[in-house]
């Protein structure tokens, strides 16, 4: 199964999907039975309901991943039972080699020679699924995540992705290993954010005094001025029409919270940033130095292959010292071609002038051009970026561009100053904020949006290759306030 994370949606076969349903039935007839049961006696709440949502889709993937252990140990049958067919064979190539040894000239077996092991080898490549061959070639550093225990960590992304109108029957495991990774990649921010609320809070109706403490606390968290006064005067106005007890006070404080990530990304009218098939897609990276971008590509790149898009990468960061070798460690990692000069000071427009050519020749769906680390304040390095913008758009007037601005979170409104100053030089379309895990400043997100206007399209939570994925303001909300 490709689960499509630019899309949120999952590409699966009907009788896999037919085999789910059989081995789920008999559960989701038990569970009815029990919910009637209980509703006789007295109405669900919501977080029975939260709970039993949340088993059902344990069931599911439980079942899902049952059948996927079963279809894998069939094909190592089939892979048997081709070796040892293969097997038999060797002996009749034998013989089939003797005669031609028997007969003809040295140069006649030779050249036959070699014409049937081409022919050979053209059987074997067709042969081989290019879906397998892409999950091969990074299995080893990026392993599917595996269904653990029914534990708490497990409900919490399930009631997430319940709470916005998901199926049990259609969610992921990717989804679910998602959330955990970024409710854990949050922990800094919320420790510091949250428990602080819940001092404030307590059981009594909010006043003007908690509102006071809750803008000390947005205001560390880096979320900026603009953004913590259109939260707080919300809640004033709240406030003044009626009494707001905690409970009431939190769910409005994630609604406005939710909203002022949004404001950004609806004003695009693109919800989630996706290549868009049969167009060139282009996306340059750009930022400060030591903020992840080379990372942060490598681990899109990635993205995509899991994704189902094919995918390139332009080594443009030609100043940095192994720049380009690290972009080749990347994309060896992910199975993704990497188009560099290995020339010192190369020109990188040169670099994505090949790289466009590349992409039209073999139709790839992504282009993802590094660019080397630049101060905001350095006029030079900015035209160079321009100058980068300029060929493509004479290149490729077609293709879809995207100008995104890496972010490191632990800067700040340092970051924030960064966005807006880029904003203007480099025609930025969105942010991606990375290292998330490593601070308690992860309240930058709140400033970018309120101040910089800009949409956030990924946020990067830990280290590893799956610690990258696309921006979801839900999400991110319930996980920087997890379980309060």
């Amino acid at each position: 199964m490709v689960y499509d994370w630019f899309n949120r949606q999952a590409s699966d076969d009907v009788s896999t999907e037919k085999v789910l349903e059989e081995k789920a039935e008999g559960s989701e007839e038990l569970s009815s039975d029990s919910s009637n049961n209980q509703e006789e006696s007295s109405p669900m709440n919501q977080e029975e309901s939260s709970l039993e949502w949340a088993r059902n889709a344990y069931a599911r993937l439980k079942a899902q991943q049952e059948q996927q252990k079963t279809s894998q140990a069939s094909v190592e049958i089939d892979s048997a039972s081709e070796t040892a067919l293969t097997a038999n064979v060797q002996p009749e190539l034998s013989a089939q080699s003797s005669s031609l040894e028997a007969g003809g000239s040295l140069l006649e077996q030779a050249a036959l020679q070699r014409q049937s092991r081409q022919q050979e080898l053209e059987a074997r490549v067709e042969e081989v699924s290019p879906q397998l061959a892409q999950q091969s070639q990074f299995s080893e550093t990026s392993p599917e995540p595996k269904l653990g225990e029914f534990d708490e960590t497990f409900a919490w992304s399930a009631e997430v992705l319940a709470a916005q109108g998901r199926k049990p029957e259609k969610i992921s495991l990717e989804e679910i290993d998602w959330l955990g990774r970024l409710r854990r990649g949050l922990e800094k921010t919320r420790q510091g954010f949250v428990k602080g609320l819940l001092e404030n809070l307590g059981d009594d109706p909010l006043t003007p005094e908690v509102l006071d403490d809750l803008e000390t606390l947005l205001l560390r968290a880096d979320a900026g001025v603009e953004a913590t006064d259109q939260v707080l005067d919300a809640l004033r106005r709240r406030m003044n029409e009626e009494v707001v007890d905690p409970a009431e006070g939190l769910r409005f404080l994630k609604q406005q919270l939710c909203n002022l990530l949004e404001a950004p990304i609806q004003d695009t009218g693109t919800d989630l940033l996706a290549p868009e098939r049969g167009r060139l897609n282009i996306w340059l990276f750009v930022g400060v130095n030591g903020v992840g971008k080379t990372t942060t590509l490598g681990k899109l790149a990635n993205l995509a292959v899991r994704s189902g898009y094919s995918a390139l990468i332009a080594a443009a960061d030609t100043f940095r010292a192994a720049a380009v070798e690290q972009v080749k460690v990347w994309g060896a990692r992910s199975g993704v071609p990497v188009i560099a000069n290995s020339t010192a000071n190369a020109d990188p427009a040169a670099v994505v002038f090949d790289a466009i050519g590349a992409a039209r020749s073999k139709s790839t769906d992504l282009v993802l051009v590094d660019t080397a680390g630049r101060l905001q304040t350095k006029h030079n390095l900015m035209e160079e970026l321009q100058k980068v913008r300029r060929i493509i758009d004479r290149l490729a007037p077609e293709a879809r561009v995207e100008s995104l601005l890496i972010l490191d979170a632990s800067q700040g409104q340092n970051g924030l100053r960064q966005a807006m100053a880029f904003a203007q030089a480099a025609a930025l379309t969105g942010v991606v904020i990375t290292k998330l895990d490593g601070t308690s400043r992860g309240g930058v997100a709140l400033a970018v949006a309120s101040e910089a206007r800009l949409p956030i399209r990924f946020i990067g939570a830990g280290e590893g290759i799956r610690d990258l994925r696309p921006f979801n303001s839900f999400e991110f909300v319930e996980a920087l306030l997890a379980n309060y």
